[in-house]
């Protein structure tokens, strides 16, 4: 029975309502701080390594060479020492009897929220986006959370290094290279900052961009409407910070500051883009303000990619599992891109953002694997996922390929990563064994505990 609700005969003062709302607020704080306090994965992250380890017999799949049969990998310290057919041993190393298994770099997922969230329906665990159009200041590094249940499932399949980055409406912020496996976010960084990541807005037409100041002296009626207008003033505002930064008058700004390696053409931008006339705006606005950039989306890439080509501007392909962006579209349209690219001489990587973020990365070697069912040749494939991502993000001299003087950041499975049958057995970060239980797992033997229990009844 619901009784009768009494009105109230005054409203209270704003100081008891802001009193109450903040006793409100906290107790969620509290409540949800409890309730995460249990979210955090059980796997131990490995120690760092104390000998030398080969793993022998095995077929190594260096990757930037053709694959070595019976071969031995050799690593210490965090760092590949040699690979090949015959390598000395040390006495003092433990070795690894990899007689039928293979071994592979670790798969590079190019694109990501890694560590940056954890349950989408739940505001605490989601560090993705920061309020505003421009927060080039904003770090994804100092807010990945190294305890993420995600970070096991997805290394538990070759996945051991990602690009973690933010998300926004324009300016989102800066992206880091991970390594999958750490105590804190520094264990686990390997590039502090990879990319300043933006999405690009809908232009209306193909007509290549151009800045407010020439819109203006041409008379063109829109010059106050283009959207942007926003990211042009961010550049210019960098440049005239960058003058005034000796004056001591001048304030310190972490946005301009954090644009300053932009302009200077140090740090790339990563735009968010799919269509031609959104890759064909991005590629002029970069060209004028001799901005590096990485495309990332690229659905219609292969319709411009003498453009790209020309400014040497890469394609990070948001996922091969994508539905056709138009009626008239082939239904394998999405699947075909990596072989076209390929085909026509444009840098590229494959990432499986498009169909999940974070969640599963895991799949990533799928993606690779549809698109060699439509064309693209299997050693193609694993580079894509592996070297060519190290090759754009700038961390080939320490990742990608299984080569001396590189981090020993590998896997061993019993079959190519491209089969969906494939089980990884060992898997190493930087030379340090990693805890290959992860939740699904535990999940499923539990429950294959049940079932079992059930039969005896």
């Amino acid at each position: 029975m619901i009784r009768n609700l009494q009105p109230l005969t005054h409203n209270p003062s704003p100081y008891k309502t802001m009193n109450m709302l903040y006793r409100f607020f906290l107790t969620l704080v509290v409540v949800a701080s409890t309730s995460l306090s249990g979210i955090a994965h059980d796997e131990v992250p490995g120690p760092p390594q104390k000998q030398p380890i080969a793993i022998a017999g095995a077929t190594i799949y260096p990757i930037s060479s053709p694959p070595v049969e019976n071969g031995t990998i050799l690593f210490d310290k965090g760092k590949i020492i040699a690979v090949g057919p015959k390598v000395a041993i040390p006495k003092n190393a433990k070795v690894i009897d990899g007689k039928g298994k293979m071994v592979f770099p670790s798969l590079f997922e190019s694109h990501s929220q890694m560590g940056l969230i954890e349950i989408g329906a739940v505001n605490a665990t989601d560090d993705r986006r920061e309020i505003g159009n421009l927060n080039p200041n904003v770090k994804a590094q100092v807010a990945v959370n190294p305890d993420s249940e995600v970070i096991p499932v997805t290394r538990s399949n070759g996945v051991l290094l990602a690009l973690s980055a933010p998300r926004g409406n324009l300016v989102a912020g800066q992206s880091t290279i991970l390594q999958l496996d750490g105590w804190t976010y520094e264990d686990m960084t390997v590039k502090a900052v990879a990319a300043m990541n933006v999405s690009w807005p809908r232009v209306e037409s193909a007509i290549p961009y151009k800045s407010s100041s020439s819109r203006r002296r041409g008379g063109s009626e829109d010059s106050d409407t283009n959207p942007l207008d926003e990211l042009e003033k961010l550049f210019d505002d960098t440049r005239a910070y960058m003058k005034a930064k000796s004056s001591p008058r001048q304030k310190h700004d972490l946005r301009l500051e954090a644009m300053i390696p932009v302009v200077t053409g140090k740090l790339p931008i990563m735009v968010s883009a799919d269509s031609l006339d959104q890759i064909q705006s991005a590629v002029s606005f970069c060209a004028q303000h001799k901005a590096k950039m990485i495309l990332l989306g690229g659905y219609d890439a292969p319709r411009c990619a003498e453009l790209l080509k020309k400014h040497n501007i890469p394609v990070i392909l948001s996922a091969v599992y994508r539905l056709p962006r138009r009626r008239n579209d082939a239904y394998d349209a999405a699947y075909t891109l990596p072989k076209k690219l390929q085909k026509l001489g444009v840098k590229y990587c494959i990432s499986g953002t498009d169909r999940s973020e974070t969640w599963n990365a895991r799949i990533l070697p799928d993606h690779a694997a549809t698109a060699v069912a439509y064309g693209l040749d299997a050693d193609e494939a694993l580079k894509a996922i592996t070297l060519y991502p190290a090759q754009i993000l700038g961390v080939a001299d320490r990742v990608g390929s299984l080569e001396k003087g590189k981090d020993a950041t590998l896997f061993v499975s019993n079959k190519n990563p491209l089969e969906i049958t494939n089980q990884v057995e060992l898997a190493f970060v930087q030379g340090k064994q990693v805890d290959l239980s992860d939740r699904h797992k535990r999940l499923y033997n539990k429950y294959q505990q049940k079932y079992e229990q059930q039969k005896k009844k």
